[in-house]
């Protein structure tokens, strides 16, 4: 089999994982149906007139960004709330509710400039980028607290890493409230909820945990990159429902314990997780573009002079790797599959890990995927030299092969058993050529995935002007790299990068024999600015991957035609064959 022909089969493979996974998925394990019960009429949300979200997520309409700021400066402006200061996240709580509205994330910025602020993760309620949690009970004729509560913090308090902080509020009924929180420093808040019966009957209360979020900042969607509802269910990770499901539904319940629940986007994620008892979880459209994730408790009776108590964590932060494995190995089911490997984690996973040992080695992205790019070629070249020298004895047997093709031209049964028969007398393996692009296609799917899915790869810079590899290439052939006051459209968005990958792959395919089928060779003399096209729009870094490993194979293939001369005498024949039939034609 010719070096062309793998070349096709591994891009087609390659859009096939890429592009048709998803169909095949949800046709052989189609998603069950959600529950038909419905509490609540929602009308459907007028989608037509959003700007399309982006796999950063947030605010994107100009107008409603201004407008965040300034409801941020008036909701965070007065008092009456509890200041929070951790090296994770900074921020304060609303004592009006006990709402915890207000959060950043310390460590990660908004944009690639130094000078951007960290990233929001909670926005009070009524602000364009609307996401908060709450800890709370519900209660069978007694009073328990609401949103309107005021709640009594010690004075001077601030919850940090070593101060813990307890909210309390007496329903003035006998029943004390009590929330104790602490902050580690990462993204985890833990709330210990207790109830006081100091009254003369007992009382039922029902503890709750909620995430409150608006999907205006919602990331895109693709099946790649599931954003929207998840949660581990009897310990099983689910991604979804997607926000439009929930809108049909009204209200999602979810079967199982609820082990955490949540919303998540790309790289940040909010979810409570249940600690103290079994808990039920519920996803709910609350209307005009809000969303609302539960996790309600089992009832507890409350006899006089006793207390109850339910531990509840709230995570509230970025999906970094380490951090989730470690909040798992703390007893958080499941945790590090929040990030959404897929099913190939296990291939994913060992070259995200290579992927950040280089990193901490050489202090760059670019020069570790350069790296890897390098481990990768060198552990196939093995491979690919069995591929040249399978090469060579097919062009060895090529007469032979024309002589049966020729004798038995009327008989196709008969012409491909004597092949097979000659394949096995010459000792050939058509099929050995196409071994290292079945190894290459996991191998740039796993970067794939860990490029667009790992937060450690966002805003990491190479050299001079790719400051984000996880980002596609900024600078466009088509308006001069800037210069022109416009954007090209997606699909003509060709920058440096992509053009580089399309010179690369075009001096990769002169290497190979020419076909001598006019069709294969115009489609391969396509094939390099066809890819540019359809690459453009990916990361950064895979692009840089793709050139260093076209590179590679360069030199790869130089190499081994030097030890195979009578491949690199085809080649050269068949350019002058090519050259003449070009000039006949030109006649």
């Amino acid at each position: 089999m010719d070096n062309q022909r793998n070349i096709i089969l591994a891009v087609v493979l390659t859009a096939l994982i890429l592009f048709g996974w998803e169909a095949g998925v949800n046709y052989f394990y189609p998603q069950p149906k959600a529950p038909p019960k419905v509490e609540q009429v929602v009308q459907p949300q007028d989608s037509a007139s959003r700007i399309k979200p982006t796999r950063e997520g947030g605010l994107r309409d100009a107008a409603e960004i201004a407008l965040e700021k300034q409801d941020l400066q008036t909701a965070l402006g007065h008092g009456g709330r509890l200041p929070i200061a951790a090296p994770g996240v900074s921020g304060s709580i609303n004592l009006t509710g006990a709402l915890l509205d207000d959060l950043v994330l310390n460590r990660h910025r908004e944009t690639v400039k130094k000078d951007s602020g960290p990233v929001r993760m909670f926005s009070p309620a009524g602000t364009p980028a609307q996401q908060f949690a709450q800890f709370g009970w519900v209660g069978q004729g007694v009073a328990t607290p609401n949103s309107s509560t005021v709640w009594t913090a010690p004075a001077g308090a601030k919850l940090t890493p070593s101060t813990p902080v307890t909210l309390t509020w007496d329903n003035g009924q006998g029943q004390v409230f009590a929330l104790t929180l602490k902050v580690d420093n990462d993204y985890m808040i833990t709330a210990d909820q207790r109830v006081s019966n100091k009254g003369a009957i007992p009382v039922t209360v029902q503890p709750f945990a909620l995430v409150n979020r608006t999907d205006e900042t919602a990331a895109a969607y693709a099946w790649t990159l599931r954003t929207g509802g998840i949660g581990a269910f009897d310990g099983s990770v689910a991604f979804g429902p997607k926000y439009d499901d929930v809108v049909k539904v009204g209200t999602q319940e979810q079967t199982g314990n609820t082990d955490w629940i949540g919303f998540t986007d790309v790289y940040w994620m909010s979810a409570v997780i249940p600690v103290g008892g079994k808990a039920h979880g519920s996803f709910r459209s609350m209307g005009d573009h809000i969303f609302r994730a539960d996790a309600v408790y089992d009832q507890s009776m409350i006899q006089p002079g006793q207390t109850v108590s339910r531990e509840t964590k709230l995570f509230a932060g970025a999906k970094e790797h380490g951090v989730l494995d470690a909040y798992e190995r703390q007893g958080v089911a499941n945790f590090g599959l929040a990030i959404d490997w897929g099913w190939f984690r296990w291939f994913e996973k060992p070259i995200f890990w290579l992927l950040t040992s280089l990193f901490k080695l050489v202090g760059n992205f670019g020069v570790a995927i350069i790296l890897l790019t390098v481990i990768v070629r060198g552990m196939m070249f093995p491979v690919a030299q069995r591929q040249f020298a399978s090469m060579a004895a097919m062009r060895a047997i090529q007469p032979k092969m024309k002589a049966i093709q020729d004798r038995y031209k009327d008989d196709r049964e008969k012409q491909q058993k004597e092949i097979m028969e000659l394949y096995k007398k010459e000792g050939v393996n058509p099929l050995a050529g196409c071994l290292p692009m079945f190894l290459q296609i996991p191998v740039f799917f796993a970067l794939y995935k860990v490029l667009n899915l790992a937060i450690e790869m966002r805003h990491q810079p190479f050299v001079l002007w790719i400051k984000d590899l996880s980002a596609p290439d900024p600078l466009h052939i088509l308006n001069l790299f800037g210069l022109l006051p416009f954007d090209p459209p997606g699909f003509l968005g060709i920058g440096l990068l992509a053009l580089l990958l399309g010179v690369t792959m075009f001096f990769q395919f002169r290497l190979n024999p020419q076909q001598m089928d006019p069709t294969q060779q115009q489609i391969f003399a396509l094939m390099p600015w066809f890819m540019m096209f359809v690459m453009a729009p990916f990361a950064s870094g895979l692009l840089v991957y793709w050139i260093t490993s076209n590179i590679l194979t360069i030199a790869q293939q130089k190499y081994l035609y030097s030890r195979h001369p009578q491949l690199k005498a085809q080649v050269e024949k068949d350019a002058q064959d090519k050259a003449r039939t070009t000039a006949r034609a030109g006649k």
